[in-house]
């Protein structure tokens, strides 16, 4: 979802020289997404039929400018494979903090907790943009 979000977003302030992937720690390659997703996501006005999962590597990892992890195990994993000073919780990077804190992980949980997923991560991910926005002295 965080990933569909993230290029939606991408799209309505026009930002073009940006590019998202999605990836897990524990997910392996070629899955769809879950049921509860992509019902969640059709309800909000996205298509996640077409997504296939991938598994974190060093390779994806070396090749991003910006890691944004759900968990502190996902940042501490994206660190390890080569993603130090680039990784930070998607919580911590969008408000400048520290605090460490997750965003909830709605896998196995009902269609309620997938919603309260996506919320999250639109918050998250509104406040990622300003932020990049805001350094490249483009604010909206």
């Amino acid at each position: 979802m965080a990933e569909a979000i993230a290029a939606r977003m991408a799209a309505e302030r026009a930002l073009v020289d940006v590019s998202f992937s999605s990836v897990g720690t524990s997910a392996w390659n070629d899955a769809p997404a879950s049921d509860g997703a992509m019902l969640v996501a059709m309800e909000r006005g996205i298509d996640l039929s077409a997504h296939r999962s991938r598994v974190l590597s060093r390779e994806l990892v070396e090749g991003a400018d910006l890691v944004l992890a759900m968990s502190p195990h996902h940042h501490e994993r994206a660190s390890a494979l080569g993603g130090a000073g680039k990784t930070h919780l998607l919580t911590d990077f969008s408000a400048r903090s520290a605090d460490g804190r997750a965003v909830t992980d709605p896998f196995g949980g009902d269609l309620d907790a997938y919603r309260q997923t996506f919320d999250e991560l639109t918050e998250q991910l509104t406040r990622v943009f300003d932020r990049i926005l805001a350094e490249r002295g483009g604010a909206e």
